[in-house]
């Protein structure tokens, strides 16, 4: 099937991303935020360096349970904005100090701008070309004349290999364990899957299992850096960043 220029394609509504709806009270065990300290201080400090004059406020699209803000927090006055209201709830018991919005990072406009925005993991969700741009320019739109766009996805077409993992905690409000496969059945497309296998430990020793499928896009080098061009953001030689973990991070200035 085609996509015209501007058709907005839907991503994973709560309902079908088990983890973001219906199990989303699992999410602070299943994913700790103390697993999230070491990429968010990399994440501070690649924006502090990248943000003249100095950043104050920013804006995270796609929040999610607010594990990176609750890290961020104690540096920058921070807005969260999620699609998913269980994950926003999740976030708010986790970082009450923050504001929490809810909507569509492919549309939201807030009619005020940010000294930075930061779209971590969220960004894999955008499986088209369309769906990416409309998250660049969501970006492009709360930053002020001179503020960045961090954008970190897990993976551009040049790093991608499927890979399995594994992980999970207990806690005295139950346990999860997991297997995580990636896989990329089709390398022509601007897709790939993330299936979690989840065992859920309740406090009263019953099991469960979940399926949980996640559709993720894709994409080159190039249609990044050309996508935050086309909308508006200087994308020189000097944004080039790969994280700890061997990620490309895409970094725009919105030009004054």
């Amino acid at each position: 099937m085609s996509v015209s220029d501007n058709q907005i394609v839907e991503v994973d509504r709560d309902g079908a991303v088990k983890l973001y709806g219906e199990l989303a009270e699992w999410w602070p065990i299943f994913s700790a935020p103390a697993e999230y300290r070491d990429e968010a201080a990399f994440f501070e400090r690649v924006l502090i360096e990248s943000c003249h004059p100095a950043l104050h406020r920013l804006l995270e699209l796609g929040s999610g349970g607010g594990n990176n803000a609750s890290h961020l927090k104690a540096r920058f006055v921070m807005t969260l904005v999620d699609r998913s209201p269980h994950m926003l709830a999740v976030s708010r018991a986790l970082n009450p100090e923050c504001e929490h919005l809810e909507g569509d990072i492919r549309t939201l406009r807030l009619g005020r701008t940010f000294d930075a925005v930061f779209v971590h993991d969220a960004i894999c969700h955008m499986t088209t070309q369309v769906d990416l741009r409309a998250v660049i320019e969501t970006a492009f739109e709360h930053c002020r004349p001179g503020g960045v766009a961090l954008f970190a996805p897990d993976f551009v077409r040049e790093t991608f290999v499927e890979y399995t993992d594994h992980g999970g905690n207990d806690t005295d409000r139950g346990s999860v364990r997991f297997v995580q496969w990636t896989t990329d059945p089709d390398p022509r497309d601007t897709t790939y899957f993330v299936d979690f296998a989840i065992l859920i430990r309740e406090p009263d020793g019953s099991m469960r299992v979940e399926h949980d499928r996640h559709t993720y896009g894709l994409f080159a080098r190039a249609e990044w850096r050309r996508l935050l061009r086309e909308s508006g953001f200087d994308v020189s030689a000097k944004h080039a960043v790969m994280d700890d973990f061997g990620r490309d991070l895409f970094i725009g200035t919105r030009k004054r």
